[in-house]
């Protein structure tokens, strides 16, 4: 393969992941509008949310601000299809399903590194962690299409070691011809609350501080749980 065929590879291959992930990442929120000010959940979460400062000098950070009169998924792309069905959204599917929404529910954050994009949010109810570990095993091999009529496009969801039973991580990843492209997920529940963060691999040369995926971003959910233990 030439060089130029590996690049064009390559850039379908991260459209591919996108498509597959960017479907089902939407803000948790079903448009209800709740008055008042969130003092509660809102004001627990904000103190065990990391910050810009615990992060190394150089990493972008960035509060993702939702918009609690959108509803779930508006404006994204729609999931692509699968076989078995269900598999490009189903792990967002399952957080969707028991959410609860508003203002002062979820907490959003990103950060950027040389070689990682990590989405981290914080939520104020907890995860089905049994619910989110049958999908993953449900669709621990399955294939993704552009359309109906597209080649299907195999992809794993394989699970990463995490040290607390209330925790699960995976690699999700898509092979196209001689390509592989991984994206990472993690879930957690923290007493009464929960995280949740998702990790693309994006090379930007003009970030210094380098990531090294999976462990960076490992790290940073492990860190991000401790935080709002004891925040």
């Amino acid at each position: 393969m030439t060089g130029r065929s590996r690049r064009s590879s390559a850039r379908v291959a991260a459209l591919v992941v996108v498509a597959v992930i960017g479907g089902g990442c939407a803000p948790l929120f079903d448009g209800t509008v709740v008055g008042g000010s969130p003092s509660w959940p809102g004001a627990r979460l904000e103190r065990g949310v990391l910050r810009a400062e615990d992060f190394p000098p150089g990493v972008r950070y960035d509060r993702a601000e939702a918009d609690p009169s959108r509803a779930d998924g508006a404006g994204a792309p729609p999931p692509m299809l699968s076989k078995p069905t269900g598999c490009t959204d189903g792990l967002t599917r399952v957080i969707a399903g028991s959410a609860e929404r508003g203002p002062g529910s979820a907490i959003e954050y990103v950060v950027g590194y040389d070689g990682a994009r990590i989405s981290m949010t914080v939520l104020s109810w907890r995860l089905d962690i049994d619910a989110l570990a049958a999908e993953a095993q449900r669709c621990a091999r399955f294939e993704a299409f552009f359309d109906s009529s597209s080649p299907g496009i195999p992809m794993t969801t394989s699970r990463l070691s995490t040290t607390s039973a209330d925790t699960l991580a995976y690699q999700q990843t898509m092979r196209l011809g001689s390509t592989e492209s991984s994206v990472y997920f993690w879930f957690g529940n923290v007493g009464s609350s929960a995280l949740f963060g998702i990790a693309f691999p994006t090379p930007n040369p003009d970030i210094e501080v380098k990531a090294e995926l999976p462990q960076t971003f490992m790290e940073i959910a492990t860190r991000q749980a401790a935080r709002l233990e004891t925040g």
